[in-house]
């Protein structure tokens, strides 16, 4: 994935870290560790770093995670998403303003079975929705 934002297999952990130096809108992309496949767009609000899900459609486009009752917001790419979300009030908690650029090439792998086998399962309170 050729974004200076995606940062690949970034740990939630790692994230907060980065995220959390500077100022609010703060963003990047990583891989979720908890949803193989699936990305997780995260950003910095008030000392609280939000995560929103988004998957990869059978057709190549992008879905981002809406609540319950707000329609599908689809995008051709990456790119195109990011940009919608970088304006005001868009059902984010705060715009994208200051993606976060990956310092050096992230790694390309992939968790074995025994791996995810490992991961507890996760507490949906760790992501958020967009909504309207």
């Amino acid at each position: 994935m050729d974004l200076p934002y995606y940062h690949g297999p970034l740990t939630k952990r790692d994230c907060e870290t980065l995220l959390l130096k500077g100022e609010d809108g703060n963003f990047l992309l990583r891989d979720s560790e908890s949803m193989p496949g699936v990305l997780c767009l995260c950003v910095s609000f008030k000392n609280i770093v939000y995560t929103y899900r988004i998957f990869r459609e059978k057709n190549g486009y992008y879905k981002i995670q809406t609540a319950e009752g707000i329609p599908k917001q689809i995008f051709p790419n990456l790119k195109e998403l990011v940009s919608k979300f970088a304006k005001p009030d868009q059902g984010l908690a705060v715009h994208l303003s200051n993606p976060i650029m990956r310092t050096s090439p992230y790694l390309r792998w992939r968790r074995s079975k025994s791996e995810l086998d490992c991961i507890s399962e996760n507490s949906h309170d760790d992501y958020v929705q967009v909504l309207p």
